[in-house]
């Protein structure tokens, strides 16, 4: 139960994400969790939290995450006070990419100054 506690924090994002599907079991001193993340961008903050309590290549724990929606990298919720610089920094590290998101919500973005609260974004794979 001591690799269970050390990776306490991914099992809370896990269920923080909602993973689908969830299983979690302890053998021979390796965490074995697996479940189905709802995109790349949720997959990719597990794996960033496991690599951040058990370095980039830990041997203590197996992780199985599949993704449900590979369309799409991610889904956004505009909040108050956002950009697409500023979602695009979030899901790439990189503002200036905020022209693939603009480009992906054509459909209902005119102008990529003029996003509004509530609005959902696709967050396109790169």
């Amino acid at each position: 139960m001591m690799v269970k506690s050390k990776y306490q924090s991914v099992l809370d994002l896990g269920q923080e994400l909602n993973i689908e599907n969830g299983d979690v079991s302890e053998e021979n001193g390796v965490l074995k969790i697996k479940g189905t993340a709802k995109n790349q961008y949720e997959k990719n903050l597990l794996w960033d939290k496991i690599k951040a309590v058990g370095g980039e290549n830990p041997t203590d724990i197996n992780a199985d995450i599949k993704v449900a929606d590979t369309s799409v990298f991610a889904r956004h919720t505009v909040k108050s006070g956002e950009t697409l610089g500023k979602i695009a920094k979030q899901y790439y590290g990189d503002p200036s990419k905020y022209q693939k998101i603009f480009a992906a919500n054509s459909d209902i973005l005119k102008n990529p100054d003029l996003i509004h609260p509530n609005q959902e974004l696709i967050i396109p794979n790169l």
